[in-house]
């Protein structure tokens, strides 16, 4: 959605003593002649309905700038430059229901004290059009027929088709049933949550998932941009992806590609999603998680932080967040290029957790991408029993890292390596474009193969096949690169142990799935016990993230919720 305020007027609003039958009396017969029967309650009879101003039945829509005398009943009123600058009329008609937006920023406030959900209107105005939407503008004169006529909300089920969805435009509507907020992207910015029949996944998340795809976006009455105070929020000034709401009442329309529902009561939601509670302590497991924190730079301005409050705001969230992780091991995505950034980020978390980090060293090439990963692990739990190895294949853009590592109470060594595939931004015109798994998935095919290879010489050099691949891969479950590292022998851990509707870790244009992965060699993956991914982040909506918009700053906490886009994958290890 952008935003483009309605067109304004060119004309002034004539001053109510100017009646209408100064106009055109040819104008007029014409008019009467399509007209329903005007309502015996209005001070005249009105020139049409509602149904032929829109060109319902055979009659087309009647033409923009046609002068008309209406009427019909407010269901909704969004005057004010802040809101639509405007109201909704419906009117019962041969057609059956009709609504319709009736443009009025000229609106006054006698004006306002008139148009009241409820009251039945009649309008001096004329037709127009909007982005393709039939509407009314230009408002001479209202006159009031009668008070308290609200029409009953008409209930519908979701999905509907998209024939459904167009007769029913303009009109007051309630959904009974329940419906799950997929989506939170657009909240700060322009106060709108996308709603769906329940949670929607990516349709390669999972082999052979199948969904109702359709959604509403549930808007805020307004095209605002940057709305404050930000609507539709918890106690803890969050909307998360998976909370619920019924009986949602209000007023459908067509706008920016999508149809919204303009609320009319105020919408009634459940946190059947609520914020999770830290991870318990391992134990007398190992831990070993991922997490993406979504550039890290002390270079400032770059991809991360813009200025040094932006910085600050990230390493509290990022500290918050390992804190609560518990991990022993963590591979960290999307750390600057640069040793001080890595240097910096494990002083940062030691110092704000309270306990012990150190980056696995050596002299592995890190590329020369922008971004690049790292192992870290807690020295009090595990030792690392190597130095860095590195992947340089060069189909890789970022090398591939491992590492070797044992309990500080013995036990067998195992090796953990960490990727970052290519994403599926910045697609070609042409070549490895997107052929339903997003561009430059090829190139994530090729990048795991290479891993294959990488790992059976990791194998081959510590003479034993205890592995275990983390990180961000950038394809979902059910995708070409994971089914090559599967068919090659990895067990893949969050589609082993974990029931589909909890096998995420991102979510895109209202989407869920899981582009983190954890992923074994069968030997290790008998000393599986357990596969967590942690929802901290992508059910959240962005503003609360360290570089949230303004209008967010009242909401932003050091806390680990948004402290990246992706959430982190943790897998506890227990030899029996």
């Amino acid at each position: 959605m952008t935003l483009i305020a309605p067109p304004h007027t060119t004309g002034k609003r004539r001053h109510p003593a100017v009646t209408r039958h100064a106009r055109s009396l040819g104008l007029l017969l014409a008019l009467m002649l399509v007209a329903a029967p005007g309502t015996a309650s209005c001070p005249e009879p009105s020139s049409t309905d509602l149904a032929a101003i829109k060109g319902r039945g055979e009659q087309p829509a009647l033409p923009s700038g046609r002068e008309v005398v209406v009427d019909g009943v407010v269901t909704g009123e969004f005057l004010g430059r802040e809101r639509l600058n405007g109201f909704y009329l419906q009117q019962t008609t041969e057609h059956g229901p009709v609504g319709l937006f009736v443009y009025m920023p000229t609106a006054t406030s006698s004006d306002a004290e008139l148009i009241a959900p409820g009251t039945h209107l009649q309008l001096h105005a004329r037709t127009g059009d909007y982005r393709g939407q039939v509407q009314l503008q230009r408002v001479e004169r209202i006159e009031t027929c009668a008070q308290n006529q609200l029409p009953e909300p008409l209930a519908v089920d979701w999905p509907l088709s998209e024939e459904q969805l167009s007769r029913k435009e303009g009109l007051l509507l309630e959904f009974p049933q329940t419906l799950t907020v997929t989506g939170n992207y657009e909240l700060a910015r322009y106060g709108s949550l996308r709603l769906a029949a329940t949670r929607l996944f990516r349709p390669t998340n999972t082999p052979g998932e199948s969904q109702q795809r359709e959604i509403l976006e549930l808007d805020d009455g307004s095209y605002r941009a940057f709305p404050s105070p930000i609507t539709y929020l918890d106690a803890d000034g969050t909307r998360r992806v998976g909370s619920t709401v019924q009986g949602l009442t209000g007023i459908l329309t067509h706008a920016f590609n999508a149809y919204r529902l303009h609320p009319t009561l105020e919408p009634r939601f459940e946190d059947a999603n609520p914020r999770p509670a830290p991870l318990p302590e391992p134990g007398e497991r190992l831990r070993v998680a991922t997490f993406n924190v979504e550039n890290y730079f002390v270079t400032l301005g770059q991809r991360g932080a813009a200025d040094a409050a932006e910085l600050e705001r990230q390493r509290a969230k990022l500290a918050a967040a390992v804190e609560g992780l518990r991990a022993d091991i963590l591979a960290l995505v999307e750390v600057e290029n640069d040793p001080s950034a890595l240097a910096d980020l494990v002083e940062q978390l030691s110092e704000r957790t309270g306990v012990r980090y150190r980056a696995v060293g050596g002299s592995a090439d890190r590329g020369s991408d922008a971004i690049k990963l790292a192992l870290i692990y807690r020295p009090d739990r595990v030792e690392a029993v190597s130095e860095l190895y590195a992947d340089n294949d060069p189909t890789h853009h970022r090398p591939p890292l491992a590492a070797f590592f044992r309990s500080v109470d013995g036990g067998p060594t195992f090796g953990v390596v960490t990727a970052h595939f290519k994403s599926k931004t910045g697609c070609p015109s042409r070549g490895d474009i997107d052929r339903g798994q997003g561009c430059w998935n090829q190139r994530r095919v090729e990048q795991a193969q290479a891993m294959n290879g990488f790992l059976d010489r990791l194998a081959a050099a510590e003479g034993h096949e205890r592995l275990m691949l983390i990180g961000d891969l950038n394809a979902y479950g059910a995708e070409d690169p994971i089914r090559t590292l599967t068919h090659a022998g990895l067990v893949n851990l969050i589609a082993r142990e974990l029931p589909p509707e909890r096998r995420y870790s991102y979510v895109f244009r209202g989407e869920s799935g899981y582009l983190d992965h954890a992923l074994t060699s069968p030997e290790l993956a008998a000393a599986v016990a357990e596969v967590r991914p942690w929802p901290i982040n992508a059910d959240e909506p962005p503003y609360l993230g360290y570089d949230g918009p303004d209008n967010a700053a009242p909401h932003f906490r050091p806390d680990p919720f948004r402290s990246s886009d992706h959430d982190p994958i943790a897998v506890d290890l227990e030899w029996r």
